[in-house]
């Protein structure tokens, strides 16, 4: 299964960690973390408003748009920003089935009925993903 994971670069780590399990059970990751670069998350306003409008940066958002759109999958982990959650309304509008990983301090109004499933837990992603239980 092709998958995307929407997510902030504030869960760097926790998107490397569930990209592994995943490619561990045969997935493809269309990965944004290998698109992007780290620094992204350290950028002064003025320095991601230029990146943002470079061809590097034009370039990584046609990856993921691309990539949120044409997955069989897309996890949103939260909580995430904007671009995650627009990352899963062009999903959910593409006819992507989308899940989440349900997080304590997410905030979401009715947009929550894009996701088709809350998972509170990695665990019980992984079991509904191998038992094919998913969508």
């Amino acid at each position: 299964m092709r998958i995307y994971i929407a997510s902030s670069w504030k869960h760097q780590h926790a998107v490397e960690m569930l990209t592994e399990r995943l490619e561990e059970r045969g997935h493809e990751v269309l990965s944004w973390l290998r698109e992007g670069r780290p620094e992204e998350a350290f950028l002064s306003r003025l320095e991601l408003t230029a990146f943002i409008n470079s061809d590097e940066g034009k370039r990584i958002f046609n990856f993921c748009s691309s990539s949120a759109c044409t997955a069989d999958l897309l996890i949103y982990l939260g909580p995430s920003g904007c671009d995650a959650w627009a990352e899963a309304g062009a999903a959910f509008g593409a006819g992507i089935p989308v899940v989440g990983l349900l997080a304590k301090a997410e905030e979401v109004g009715l947009m929550r009925h894009m996701v088709r499933k809350w998972y509170s837990s990695v665990k019980d992603l992984l079991l509904a993903l191998d038992q094919k239980n998913i969508t």
